[in-house]
């Protein structure tokens, strides 16, 4: 991660749980692999995320970065006429980074994060049509996190308490998993999800 975290200290508690699960993350890549993460290379794709240049298989280095200013979530509340939890809005925008795979208490998962600025437009239109959708089914209002090694799950937050639910696509919450984000965050244990590249 970046030397840029000279503030962490000021960060919210979700940023702080980011952040040292990136550190954990960062930890287990060098460990496991020797190096830090790498993807595939997309010119039109680029991240502040990204180290250096691509090497000779068409590769980039990647580590996650702090986001300054923290990410806009006020046209997505202005046009659902909704105030998100702030653990959604720290969640979402206090960061840039691919998704984190990693192992749960209760199975594996992979931590949606926001790559770049097209990332988090195409994530405020996500967000927009799940609670459209949980609205349209009277359903608690929640905003999805990480889809699970079941297909038919996934955990959101809810809009409310803040608590961390595992969900199936249009059915209520199944159950509460943690009492908040950060719970869940510091519960997870990072993997490599791609070491054959």
């Amino acid at each position: 991660m970046s030397s840029e975290e000279s503030g962490h200290s000021e960060l919210s508690p979700v940023a702080n749980s980011l952040g040292s699960l990136f550190e954990r993350f960062i930890g287990v890549w060098q460990t496991e692999q020797g190096r830090l993460p790498t993807l595939p290379y997309e010119p039109e794709w680029k991240s502040l995320c990204q180290d250096g240049e691509p090497d000779a298989d068409g590769n980039i280095t990647w580590q996650p970065r702090l986001r300054y200013p923290i990410g806009d979530f006020s046209g997505v509340e202005s046009a659902l006429e909704l105030t998100l939890h702030p653990d959604i809005k720290a969640f979402y925008g206090s960061y840039w980074s691919e998704t984190i795979r990693a192992d749960s208490p209760n199975g594996g998962l992979d931590l949606i994060q926001v790559w770049n600025r097209q990332d988090f437009d195409r994530l405020l239109e996500n967000i927009i049509g799940h609670v459209i959708a949980k609205r349209r089914a009277r359903h608690a209002i929640t905003v999805f996190v990480a889809p699970t090694d079941e297909e038919e799950y996934f955990l959101s937050i809810d809009n409310q308490t803040g608590e961390v639910y595992l969900e199936s696509p249009g059915l209520a919450p199944v159950r509460t998993l943690a009492a908040s984000v950060c719970e869940l965050l510091d519960s997870l244990a990072p993997v490599t999800d791609r070491p054959d590249i």
